[in-house]
């Protein structure tokens, strides 16, 4: 008679590689660097790709000089120097860009112990690092097709008297980093990455509607603030992360409403004009603890038995 194996779920595990995940990634992006390009001319692409050759280059040396195998090849820098590039203005000096890179890779990934064991997005804290380091260069906005310093405009989260309609936020005719101006080409590539099963709705959606409720709750214009600053770019490319984000689909969407609050309080009520950053680096250390409570137990699975010490007399 055969002898049947009883273990915990999952019983069917995806054959998805981390590098084909990452490839996804990267070509749901290409529509907002298209346009970034577009927008901000040359400047865009070569910020964008001093960013992913930083990134590939400090992920190998710490390879190297830490003896781990290399892992380059799985494209994970490449979206890490991607995400950061997007997250930075056109003008921004690239040796900046580098320093960004650093923090990102070398700081917030390598030293964890690589890919899976960061404890935040690492382009996410990258940028935060650059803002508080480099403010005044962090801040410099230049109007799209229009990389000269003589013309400056404030983004639309800083913008006081309304220069900019839905539709120029929607298509990325303001100011802002590079990747989060065009509303329209972010949310066809999150369209992508949903029909591809590489992320799901619930952060993004509960992301969005959070800040849509605040919004109205706090008499703001809801539409302008979900089309304004890094929202779209945060809820769908760093608020899906697989590693810094619950790993169920409750867990998921009470990590949406957690950024949504935060941005909103950090946009209404501090000093700065955009919280998108620092909420989804607050909720990724939030993250275990909100797995701790929404994760299931696994069909089948025991629970480990304490060994009762005896004391011998």
């Amino acid at each position: 008679m055969e002898k049947l194996t009883v273990s915990p779920s999952p019983h069917i595990r995806s054959g998805a590689a981390t590098s084909k995940i990452m490839l996804h990634v990267i070509i749901a992006l290409m529509p907002a660097l298209v346009v970034s390009a577009f927008l901000f001319g040359a400047r865009a692409l070569a910020l964008t790709g001093v960013c992913i050759l930083s990134a590939v280059v400090w992920e190998k040396l710490c390879n190297i000089i830490m003896k781990r195998p290399d892992t380059t090849h799985d494209l994970s820098a490449v979206v890490t120097g991607i995400l950061l590039a997007f997250n930075l203005p056109p003008s921004l000096p690239y040796y900046m860009a580098v320093i960004g890179t650093f923090i990102a890779i070398v700081i917030v990934k390598q030293i964890f112990g690589g890919l899976g064991q960061n404890f935040a997005n690492p382009a996410i804290v990258g940028r935060i690092v650059l803002m508080l380091s480099f403010t005044s260069a962090m801040t410099h906005w230049t109007m799209p097709s229009t990389m000269t310093d003589a013309v400056t405009s404030p983004t639309p989260l800083a913008d006081t008297d309304k220069l900019y309609n839905y539709w120029d936020l929607f298509l990325g005719k303001c100011p802002g980093c590079l990747g989060e101006v065009c509303a329209a080409a972010l949310i066809a590539g999150g369209i992508y990455l949903v029909v591809m099963k590489v992320i799901t709705v619930h952060a993004p959606v509960a992301f969005v509607a959070t800040v849509f409720v605040y919004s109205w709750l706090a008499g703001k214009d809801p539409v302008y603030q979900i089309l304004s600053g890094g929202l779209m770019l945060g809820a769908i490319f760093m608020a899906t992360d697989y590693v810094t984000t619950p790993v169920s689909k409750k867990g998921k969407f009470i990590f949406g409403i957690g950024c949504g609050i935060i941005t909103c309080v950090i946009r209404f009520y501090a000093s700065y004009p955009e919280g998108v950053s620092f909420s989804i680096l607050i909720m990724n250390i939030a993250t275990p603890y909100i797995d701790m409570i929404t994760l299931k137990k696994p069909v089948g699975a025991v629970p480990a038995k304490k060994e009762v010490q005896t004391h011998e007399k």
